[in-house]
């Protein structure tokens, strides 16, 4: 790592945690742990789930971070094992769909218009969640994480066409989908 009064990059966390510091991996636990619980959460719906998938995608990435290749930002890795952790998951788990209810924080404003909204990001989410897996995967990594089609693809090493093809698909059945809560804006 670098010395004591910068901070340490992430590569020079992956490097020391390659040599045995686990305080270095815990580090970017530290960095990417809430990162990685959105999105097993936007992935599976379900809160609990979302903790336990980002803990065991922490531990394979742990057993696998000899992997790691630094070309690519360690950030889009760890989502991408996030990603197969909560496509296992979904896999595993029975057909049902569960939905966490979202909470707004209480802003002292007007209550309709508070759960208006409640009611919307609901919408949003149940849309999401019927998604495909695959597909929901693309979309939540471009549109919640931010990354880029090269990321994606690289993260769920698919092809940059497959990425398109995913996210294309995502947005039009979304658009179908919320096309009433959008008439309604």
């Amino acid at each position: 790592m670098t010395g004591s009064t910068s901070v340490p990059t992430d590569q020079d966390l992956v490097s020391a945690s390659l040599r045995g510091d686990r305080r270095a991996f815990g580090e970017l636990v530290n960095r990417y742990r809430e990162g990685a619980v959105a999105v097993v959460y936007r992935m599976t719906g379900d809160s609990h789930l979302a903790e336990e998938a980002a803990q065991e995608a922490f531990i394979r990435a742990w057993q696998r971070l000899y992997s790691y290749k630094p070309q690519f930002p360690f950030r889009s890795w760890i989502f991408g094992i996030a990603v197969h952790t909560a496509l296992d998951v979904l896999r595993s788990a029975p057909k049902e769909e569960k939905l966490d209810q979202l909470t707004l924080e209480a802003r002292g404003g007007n209550p309709e218009a508070e759960q208006e909204a409640k009611d919307r990001r609901a919408l949003v989410q149940r849309a999401v969640l019927a998604l495909p897996p695959a597909s929901r995967a693309v979309l939540i990594l471009r549109e919640y994480e931010g990354l880029s089609y090269q990321e994606i693809a690289a993260t769920l090493d698919i092809p940059v066409g497959t990425v398109m093809s995913r996210l294309s698909y995502a947005r039009g059945h979304l658009r179908q989908a919320l096309a009433p809560l959008l008439e309604s804006i």
